[in-house]
């Protein structure tokens, strides 16, 4: 699938229950869930099967890239699931704002991928950028829908940020 636009300019005046009745909300979501369909089936088993044939250095940085996968995908699907749950009444959308529900491991998720990378199954390089493109437009939604750290999501939070900070209206 394309990228998918998330840009504050058409996600500002969008709530949580508008964005989860949305296409974009569906598309990402059975984007996601697709993509952890494929990549269970391709670990569990191309996946384990090319590992075995690693040089040992490979085949240990195939095991750390594969948990970075594993987690993005996890956390995405996380969090698409409570964002389904908010749609369908099974969850308040405030519940869903809490940082509890918040798309979470960033640290793991974002971090970039070990040298060597390249040295890794085709596949499994695809899945990790496939992976990682969803976490990051998932990640930019999330911001975007429930705010960064508090502040207010948009642009039009950044500016009401800017004439706080300098004593505006």
């Amino acid at each position: 699938m394309g990228a998918l636009d998330t840009s504050d300019d058409n996600l500002r005046d969008m709530t949580l229950q508008s964005f989860t009745g949305s296409a974009l909300f569906q598309r990402t979501f059975d984007e996601g869930m697709s993509l952890v369909e494929e990549t269970a089936r391709y670990l569990d088993g191309p996946g384990r099967e090319e590992q075995r044939h690693l040089p040992r250095q490979a085949a240990m940085l195939y095991a750390g890239e594969s948990m970075r996968v594993t987690t993005r995908l996890m956390q995405a699907a996380s969090w698409l699931l409570v964002q389904r749950a908010v749609h369908e009444g099974d969850m308040l959308a405030e519940e869903a704002s809490s940082e509890r529900y918040r798309l979470g491991s960033k640290e793991i998720c974002f971090g970039t991928g070990a040298d060597g990378v390249d040295a890794l199954p085709t596949t499994l390089q695809n899945l990790l950028s496939r992976s990682d493109n969803l976490y990051r437009r998932i990640a930019r939604l999330d911001d975007v829908l429930f705010g960064n750290a508090g502040a207010p999501a948009g642009a039009r939070g950044k500016l009401a940020m800017l004439e706080q900070a300098f004593g505006g209206n």
